[in-house]
């Protein structure tokens, strides 16, 4: 296996940014353990060079043109091995041995589908949405439907500036581009693969339920009127700790409160560390109902639907994301190891290093633009817990205004995926 080569830099100047990535990028490409032909590219950058996305595409891909497919989209923030880049210019790029006949780059214009008729069958996908898009949650579940296992991993573009996503494919343009550019505004984009690209990839939860779990047991819209057949608004107030006699506390608690939900037939939703499970998604609460004793969320609720108040909690978040990162090394490593094999990865110096025998060539973390930076204690300090649990692995990300996995579109989460040995993969 070849680990792909990946690289980040941050710079007032896009382009003297570029010129620190191509660098990192060709040292990389230029070592044995690295992929010395992928073809193709991720890119993120931070909203301070979304003006300057088109430059930053056609600079990069004219430097690079073995690097034939790119995909990528704009975040407030970015992330790399070990570090993250909030309300700072900063960009990063990986590059991605996969074979080209196992991907297919995707667009608004060149939907998922168009290389049907090669043969080609997506398996997964990295997606890439515009948060404005109408209906982006059903746009999301429509694509996971045209994949064989219907799982997507990805997020939603978060922007202060122009909410770009990058995608572009062979000799300048996919099939049906005409003279698009490969800089999309809106819709979804990505990259679709096949299953000769094997991947794991995992959800990890940034809240933590404040009661037991419940069942809505009436409803109307995005109404919660009864839970658990009592009063929503009653439910509310008990399982938050929120008392209306302290108006102001009452206010700033109720701002702070989130409902997790979870839909009918549905698997755990609580898991015994008080963590949500993967099939929650956590929704903010935009209103009350006093008339009928009702509690408005942000999402269409259905009688039977399962749910839990909760709140952030920095602590939870952490636990959860080092239970992901083991439970992906737990996939990776078998149980029964070769003696020198296990002897290197014993070794001090590799327990954070990328050694083949953990199978894992480059990895993808989408995170919520809330859980960067301060919520975690420090600057970088979510990535840094990343590296420590996974290993110094090669990895790009953003921080996105919605995090994508399998076809939900989540908030105050983490996704966390990665790309594993492929016998398939070229070098």
């Amino acid at each position: 296996m070849k680990l792909f080569p990946f690289a980040h830099a941050t710079h007032p100047d896009w382009s003297m940014a570029a010129g620190l990535v191509l660098a990192q990028l060709r040292a990389q490409m230029a070592l044995r353990d690295y992929a010395a032909n992928p073809t193709l590219g991720l890119l993120y950058i931070t909203d301070h060079y979304a003006v300057h996305a088109q430059d930053i595409l056609e600079h990069v891909s004219a430097e690079l043109p073995e690097i034939t497919d790119w995909s990528g989209t704009v975040g407030v923030g970015i992330a790399s091995n070990n570090v993250e880049y909030f309300d700072e210019p900063a960009l990063a790029v990986m590059l991605c041995a996969v074979p080209p006949h196992q991907y297919r780059v995707f667009s608004g214009v060149a939907p998922l589908g168009v290389g049907e008729g090669m043969g080609f069958q997506p398996h997964t996908a990295l997606v890439h949405a515009d948060p404005t898009t109408p209906d982006v949650g059903e746009l999301v579940d429509e694509l996971a439907s045209r994949t064989a296992t219907g799982y997507l991993f990805g997020g939603l573009a978060a922007s202060r500036a122009d909410t770009v996503q990058f995608a572009i494919s062979g000799n300048g343009n996919i099939k049906g581009h005409g003279k698009a550019s490969g800089v999309f505004r809106g819709g979804l984009s990505g990259v679709a693969f096949g299953e000769d690209v094997p991947v794991v990839s995992r959800v990890t939860q940034g809240c933590q339920p404040l009661g037991e779990q419940r069942t809505v047991t009436k409803a109307e819209g995005n109404v919660l009127l009864e839970i658990d057949g009592r009063p929503a608004l009653d439910v509310l107030l008990e399982d938050a700790g929120i008392s209306l006699d302290k108006p102001k506390e009452a206010m700033q608690l109720l701002r702070a409160t989130l409902v997790g939900l979870t839909a009918p037939g549905a698997e755990a939703v609580v898991e015994r560390a008080r963590i949500f499970g993967s099939d929650v998604v956590v929704r903010h609460i935009i209103g009350l109902d006093p008339a009928r004793h009702g509690v408005a969320v942000a999402s269409q609720v259905q009688e039977g639907t399962r749910m839990a108040f909760c709140r952030r909690n920095a602590q939870a978040a952490k636990a959860d994301l080092v239970r992901i990162c083991a439970e992906i090394r737990e996939e990776l490593e078998p149980e029964e190891l070769e003696v020198h094999v296990a002897s290197a990865l014993a070794a001090p110096e590799a327990q954070a290093g990328p050694h083949v025998a953990r199978g894992i060539a480059g990895a993808i973390y989408v995170s919520c633009a809330g859980r960067g930076g301060p919520h975690f204690g420090s600057p970088s300090a979510e990535l840094q817990i990343v590296r420590r649990a996974l290993g110094d692995v090669p990895l790009v990300g953003f921080f996105a205004g919605g995090e994508i996995a399998r076809h939900h579109v989540y908030g105050y989460t983490g996704v966390l995926t990665v790309f594993l040995e492929s016998p398939a993969a070229g070098g």
